[in-house]
């Protein structure tokens, strides 16, 4: 008994040691892991914020740096390009005839407004006239006339020397005024001394909405120009010191929170700032600019909350993965596997339309090749139907002149009409072949053609129309020949449509009446003009298969191969309705210089 109890308590130790040894180190090394991932990123997060905060530091500083010297450069240029500008104008003023009459008579009554007039052109403050005793005897501001400025260095410096001078002189509001001035003689004797004051108090306006503190020092140091009106008099180190210092409560919170301080060049109102300095190529003139440091903490904090962010991201992602149950994955898969059995199902189903419909696409497609086919077909049957309707016409009137013409014995006559007859076919030939080179958009063949001939012989062709309508034909044709690169046959072809267009338009009409005009300029231009009813639909007319006659009469194809002959041959071929009344049509073609060179439009 006693053995068998001792082997049953060491079975039951060993089971418990086997069922109690696993579960201990699993649950330990699980929480070390979680201990090592949030210390790994901790880490990682500091040295990233650490070397992101120097390096964009310097790098935004750098950045500021050359940007305010950028300004200091453009704005120092602006000063010396305003300084240059103005220094020319006393000596131009003081040759002035006007001027010097005015000092030689004492007669000033126009002198003032002389002055404004220049002012105006040359864009200065303002411009005064002094006589040899230093009072002001014209000026653009009236208020300062009467003025003396017998002890002022601009008029006294003036009068010791033939030169330019240039002066600065502070006034008694604080601001300092800057002039040119150059005496007036006449021979040996000085009449007086020109003044030009200059501006350059718009650019302390233009700067007064910067962030940035500038001034603009003399030689000696002093302020003459300045974002900040009480430093003009003083040097740059007495106007620093003008700023309000911080309280050490202040300056002790400041130092908390700006764990990065940045080098500073000077302090303005206890803030850390840049400090920049040009050369101004005037007299020992210097431009200097105090830019913050505010610009590049605020980009610099924001990249770093940034981060800092992200890494907030991704340590709580740790802490979501890490925390995650195996029986949540399990769900999640199997979840995920329906979704995508059903998907592809539905894709299955999505391509098995998509290849019905494609191939229900190609048999549309070639259906829609064929019909294109066909109405191409059909379109040019009709356009050799109505392109050889005419010659046919004229044929027909020839054959019945020379069958009269035998039968009186006449068969000279005849056999000119029969001659007629064979340029017709000759010409029935040439438009079907220019139909079929249109309708392959092919190249061509283009020679100089003699507008005053074609016409002529479109005339020609439709001579028997004229005739039986008995229409007055008005014609209007230069001197000289009118020369065109082109295709005699198609500009020809243009021709008779325009004129049978004409008269189809005037069949109504009592005294019909047709005007041609041939104009040579910039383009040969012809003008064909009707006084029929005139065009309703001006949009339309071009379109092919657009016609108003009667079934029978035309298909309405002649205008639209007119113009896209006339497009073919670079011209342009347009219509409106005259004023009064009637239609006007204008085919212009690029002209033909006589040296062979084809006139740009």
């Amino acid at each position: 008994m006693t053995q068998a109890s001792d082997d049953g308590t060491q079975t039951a130790r060993r089971v418990g040691t086997v069922g109690l040894v696993p579960v201990a180190p699993a649950r330990d090394r699980s929480g070390w892991w979680l201990r090592l991932a949030v210390v790994a990123v901790l880490c990682a997060a500091i040295g990233t914020v650490w070397v992101t905060n120097s390096w964009l530091t310097d790098r935004f500083t750098a950045t500021t740096k050359n940007r305010a010297e950028l300004r200091l450069a453009l704005y120092s240029g602006n000063i010396l390009s305003e300084l240059r500008r103005n220094a020319i104008v006393p000596q131009l003023l003081s040759r002035d005839p006007t001027l010097i009459a005015a000092l030689n008579s004492r007669d000033y009554s126009t002198s003032s407004q002389r002055l404004i007039s220049f002012v105006e052109e040359i864009g200065a403050a303002s411009l005064m006239l002094l006589d040899r005793d230093g009072r002001t005897v014209a000026a653009t501001d009236r208020s300062r006339l009467g003025a003396m400025h017998g002890t002022e260095p601009h008029f006294v410096d003036a009068m010791r020397t033939n030169a330019t001078v240039f002066s600065t002189t502070r006034r008694e509001a604080g601001n300092y005024s800057f002039t040119y001035s150059r005496r007036l003689e006449s021979g040996a004797q000085v009449l007086g001394v020109i003044v030009v004051e200059v501006d350059l108090a718009k650019f302390e306006r233009a700067w007064a909405g910067f962030t940035e503190a500038l001034v603009v020092t003399d030689s000696q140091g002093t302020i003459i120009l300045s974002t900040e009106p009480r430093w003009r008099g003083l040097s740059e180190a007495e106007a620093l010191a003008l700023q309000t210092p911080q309280s050490a409560i202040e300056r002790a919170i400041r130092a908390t929170a700006d764990w990065t301080a940045l080098p500073a060049d000077a302090y303005l109102q206890g803030e850390a700032v840049i400090r920049s300095e040009a050369r101004i190529p005037f007299q020992g003139w210097r431009l200097t600019s105090f830019t913050t440091y505010a610009s590049v903490r605020e980009r610099v904090n924001g990249v770093l909350a940034l981060e800092i962010m992200g890494f907030a991201i991704l340590l709580a992602l740790v802490f979501y993965f890490l925390s995650r149950k195996t029986a949540s994955r399990m769900v999640l898969f199997q979840r995920e596997s329906a979704e995508l059995r059903a998907l592809n199902a539905r894709l299955q189903r999505e391509i098995a339309e998509r290849e019905r419909v494609q191939a229900t696409l190609e048999v549309a497609e070639q259906t829609l090749a064929q019909s294109s086919k066909l109405a191409a077909l059909g379109e040019m049957s009709a356009a050799v139907s109505h392109e050889l309707n005419q010659p046919l016409a004229a044929m027909k009137t020839y054959l019945a002149g020379a069958r009269l013409l035998l039968r009186r014995n006449r068969p000279e006559e005849a056999l000119a009409s029969f001659g007629r007859i064979d340029d017709l076919i000759e010409r029935m030939g040439a438009i079907t072949r220019q139909l079929k080179s249109y309708a392959r958009k092919g190249s061509q063949q283009l020679s100089p053609v003699n507008m005053g001939d074609a016409l002529a012989s479109a005339l020609s062709m439709m001579e028997p129309q004229l005739r039986q309508r008995k229409v007055r034909i008005a014609r209007i044709l230069p001197d000289g020949p009118v020369r065109v690169m082109g295709d005699r046959v198609r500009i020809e072809q243009v021709m008779i449509n325009l004129l049978r267009n004409a008269l189809d338009a005037t069949k109504a009409v009592a005294d019909p009446e047709i005007e041609i005009i041939l104009a040579a300029g910039q383009t040969a231009t012809l003008t064909v003009r009707d006084n029929g009813p005139g065009i309703e639909d001006l949009d339309a007319l071009f379109e092919p298969f657009y016609t108003t006659k009667q079934p029978g009469d035309g298909v309405g194809l002649g205008l639209a191969i007119s113009s896209g002959i006339v497009n073919d041959l670079g011209g342009r071929l347009t219509a409106r309705n005259a004023q009064s009344g009637g239609a006007v049509f204008e085919m212009q073609l690029p002209i033909l210089l006589e040296d062979g060179i084809e006139a740009a439009e």
